[in-house]
């Protein structure tokens, strides 16, 4: 009888294990977000420089369907370039999800108008809430903005890492 009792348990505890393995268990994916922005640039107490951005838009992702974004960052004028970094963002996901990353890179001009392309661009995934509550990963920013209009576009391509329900 205690030899039943103890393959029940021994049964029930791989039961468990296997349950709670599988509550762990993480996927890597690629991340390709492709949106429209608007920046109003102005004063920012926060920024080393004084001056900084703040950011919102809407895009759509294959991987985590249509999204809307606000961020900030801080802006330091360098001749005929901008450097941005101390940049902040969150993606939020239709069913409530959010992505939280860190970025920075430098807007250099195109030499059409006010027109300017981000170039060294990157993102830093630094977790988030729902699934993505620990989520890391990272990837490139491209795009462009108006520097006069604050419109723009933007494509983050990466990778995230996040566990799976």
């Amino acid at each position: 009888m205690s030899f039943s009792i103890l393959r029940l348990a021994s049964a029930a505890a791989l039961v468990l294990a296997s349950s709670g393995a599988s509550a762990d268990t993480a996927t890597t994916q690629n991340l390709e977000i492709s949106g429209v922005l608007m920046e109003k640039a102005g004063p920012s107490l926060r920024c080393p420089s004084k001056f900084g951005g703040t950011i919102t838009g809407h895009g759509v992702s294959e991987q985590v369907g249509r999204v809307a974004f606000v961020a900030t960052d801080c802006i330091t004028p360098s001749g005929p370039l901008f450097n941005f970094d101390q940049g902040r963002f969150i993606i939020m996901t239709t069913n409530g999800d959010q992505i939280f990353a860190a970025y920075s890179g430098q807007f250099v001009p195109t030499g059409v108008g006010a027109a300017y392309i981000f170039s060294g661009a990157t993102f830093q995934i630094t977790g988030g809430n729902g699934k993505y509550s620990r989520a890391t990963g990272g990837g490139t920013l491209t795009g462009g903005q108006d520097m006069i209009t604050g419109m723009g576009t933007v494509q983050l391509s990466g990778k995230i890492h996040y566990k799976v329900d």
